[in-house]
C-alpha cells in the first residue's frame, strides 16, 4: 500500500496573516484588533520574548486569564523560535510550580497575584515579567520580528494536561500539528471571515487555544470571554453576534438551563462540543434552546488534538456516535495485534497522520507507552497514538465510544463500561448528569456506584431505579445511586471523575 502523504502546512505565527489587513480578528477590550495590527502586535511581542528568555528554544509560559497577551503568545513565541508552556489560570500554585519545573521555563508571565501564590515554588531560573509590561509592548512602537521560517516539525508548544489522575504531563505539539489542527477544523466547521467565534474555553487546552487558530485560519474574529455564570455567555453572544461557540457537556448542560433571549440564541449557527460525549436528550436540549445552529460532537485527546466529528446532517439520527476522522486524520480500530477489527468488533482507538504530537516533554516511558508505530494498514504508517479507549465501527464507518480500559469495572466475572451505565441513566431524562465508577465488594469483585445530578434539583429516584432495571441487565445494576445538586470538575470544565469517587469514598467512612 502506498503510504499516504503529509500535507503541508506554513509556521504557525502566519496565522496572523490570514485574514484581511483590515478585518477584526481580536474582540476583546474597547477597539479589539485588526489582522494587521495582530500581526505588528505578534511581532512586536516575539522580539521582546526572545529578548527576556534569551535564545530560540528556551520555553516561556503564560498563566492569566484571557488577556490580549494571552492570545497573543501562541503566535508570538512561535515567531521568536521559543516554546510557549500555556498554564491553566484555575491551578493553583503547586500544580503551576510542577509545570515551570518540568518544562525548564526560563520566563513566566503572569500577574502580581499569581506570582505570589507560587511563593517558594518558583524555580530559581525562572525569571517573572508582570502582564501590564506584555501589553505594553503590543502597544509599543518598536520594531518586531518577521514572520518566521520554522521547520514543520520544530517545537511550538507545550500543553499539560490537567493532572485529574496524576501529575501533569506536558505534550509537545509541532507547528505542523498546530497548523492543521487549525486547517482541519476550519474547515469542517466551514468558518468563514464573517463569522464570530466565542472563545469560552481555557487557552491552555488544545480543544481552547485552537478557537483562536482555526478563527484566524478562516480569517474571523474570536471574542475571548472569562465567565463566571452561564448569564455571561448569554450576554456576550448578543452582545458580539457570536455564530460559533465551543464547549464541553457540563457547559452545555448549564447553557441549555439558562435564559436566553430568543434573538441571542439565534445568532448562533454552530455549536461544538468535545470533552466528553452528549447525550441525546442534551442534544434535544440544544436543538430546542438554539434552533438556528447545527451541533457538531467531537472526539480527541491531548495527543493528536482531534480525531472524529459527527456531521450535523447525522446528529438526529446518530446521536450517540463519535463520527468520523476529521480531516489530516486516519482513525483505525485495532485488535491487540494491531489488525483492524471488524464492523461492530470492539477495538482500540488508533490515531494515525500529521496531527500526531511529538509524544511527552523529557518522559520516554510514558512517550514509549502511548505512541508506537502505525498499524501495518495505515495509509500514513510512522508514529501513532494509540489511545487506550475502546471503540466500535458500524458498517457506515461511523465510531462508537464503549469505554477506557483503565476505567473498565469488573464486576460479578464480567466487565462493565462506566460509560454504557451512564449514557443509561441519562436516557432516562431525569438527569443531565451521571458518573460511575467500581469499588471493592467481597461478593461481585467490584460494585457499581452511581452519583447523578437531577434536572431542576429534582431526585426522581424511583423513576430512575426502574429506568435502570428496564434498559441494564442485572450485572450491570448500581449498588448504590446517590443524587447531588452540584458535581466537582477539574480545570478544563470537565466532570472531575477522581474527585468524585473520593468524595464518595469519604463520606462513606465518615
Amino acid at each position: 500500500m502506498t503510504k499516504a502523504e503529509n500535507p503541508s502546512s506554513r509556521p504557525i505565527d502566519h496565522l496572523a496573516r490570514c485574514g484581511a489587513p483590515d478585518a477584526a480578528a481580536l474582540l476583546i477590550g474597547g477597539a479589539g484588533l485588526t489582522f494587521a495590527e495582530l500581526d505588528a502586535g505578534v511581532g512586536r511581542l516575539a522580539a521582546w520574548l526572545l529578548a527576556q528568555a534569551g535564545a530560540p528554544g528556551e520555553r516561556v509560559a503564560s498563566w492569566s486569564a484571557k488577556t490580549r497577551l494571552a492570545c497573543l503568545m501562541p503566535l508570538a513565541a512561535a515567531r521568536a523560535g521559543l516554546i510557549h508552556v500555556p498554564v491553566n489560570p484555575l491551578l493553583k500554585g503547586p500544580q503551576v510550580a510542577h509545570i515551570l519545573a518540568d518544562s525548564g521555563a526560563k520566563l513566566l508571565l503572569t500577574n502580581s497575584a499569581r506570582a505570589e501564590m507560587l511563593g517558594e515554588g518558583l524555580p530559581a531560573d525562572c525569571a517573572v515579567q508582570d502582564l501590564k509590561i506584555g501589553e505594553a509592548v503590543i502597544d509599543s512602537c518598536g520594531d518586531g520580528l518577521a514572520p518566521s521560517s520554522a521547520a514543520p516539525d520544530d517545537l511550538a508548544a507545550i500543553l499539560y494536561t490537567s493532572g485529574s489522575t496524576g501529575r501533569p504531563k506536558g505534550v509537545m505539539l509541532s507547528h505542523a500539528n498546530l497548523w492543521l489542527g487549525a486547517e482541519s477544523v476550519a474547515s469542517y466547521l466551514e468558518l468563514a471571515p464573517e463569522d464570530r467565534v466565542l472563545a469560552v474555553l481555557p487557552l491552555s487546552f488544545d480543544y481552547g487555544q485552537n478557537q483562536l487558530l482555526s478563527s484566524w485560519y478562516a480569517g474571523a474574529a474570536v471574542a475571548p470571554l472569562d465567565y463566571l455564570t452561564p448569564r455571561d455567555i448569554v450576554k456576550a453572544v448578543a452582545r458580539h453576534r457570536a455564530t460559533t461557540l465551543a464547549g464541553v457537556p457540563p457547559l452545555w448542560v448549564q447553557l441549555v438551563e439558562s435564559d436566553w433571549p430568543v434573538e441571542a440564541a439565534a445568532y448562533l449557527k454552530r455549536l461544538t462540543n468535545s470533552g466528553g460525549a452528549l447525550t441525546p436528550s442534551l442534544i434535544d436540549a440544544m436543538r430546542a434552546t438554539f434552533p438556528n445552529a447545527d451541533i457538531y460532537p467531537m472526539y480527541g485527546l491531548t495527543e493528536a488534538f482531534r480525531s472524529t466529528y459527527l456531521e450535523p446532517k447525522l446528529v438526529l439520527h446518530h446521536p450517540t456516535s463519535m463520527g468520523r476522522a476529521i480531516p489530516h486524520a486516519e482513525i483505525l480500530v485495532c485488535r491487540p495485534d494491531g489488525t483492524i477489527t471488524a464492523d461492530e468488533e470492539p477495538g482500540e482507538l488508533v490515531h494515525c497522520g500529521p496531527l500526531v504530537a511529538k509524544g511527552y516533554w523529557r518522559d520516554a516511558e510514558r512517550t514509549a507507552e502511548r505512541f508506537k508505530a502505525a498499524p501495518r494498514a495505515s495509509q500514513y504508517g510512522g508514529t501513532a497514538v494509540w489511545s487506550g479507549d475502546t471503540v466500535r465501527r458500524d458498517a457506515n464507518g461511523l465510531l462508537y465510544f464503549v469505554g477506557r480500559d483503565d476505567a473498565m469495572i469488573k464486576t460479578a466475572g464480567n466487565r462493565v463500561s462506566p460509560t454504557e451505565v451512564e449514557d443509561v441513566a441519562v436516557a432516562s431524562g431525569l438527569i443531565y448528569e451521571a458518573v460511575a465508577f467500581g469499588v471493592p465488594d467481597a461478593r461481585l469483585g467490584a460494585a457499581i456506584i452511581l452519583i447523578v445530578r437531577g434536572k431542576s434539583g429534582v431526585a426522581d429516584e424511583a423513576g430512575l431505579s426502574a429506568h435502570l432495571r428496564q434498559n441494564l441487565p442485572n450485572f450491570m445494576q448500581p449498588q448504590t445511586i446517590e443524587w447531588r445538586d452540584t458535581l466537582p470538575r477539574n480545570p478544563n470544565g470537565k466532570l472531575d471523575r477522581v474527585a468524585i469517587a473520593a468524595d464518595w469514598a469519604q463520606a462513606v467512612a465518615a
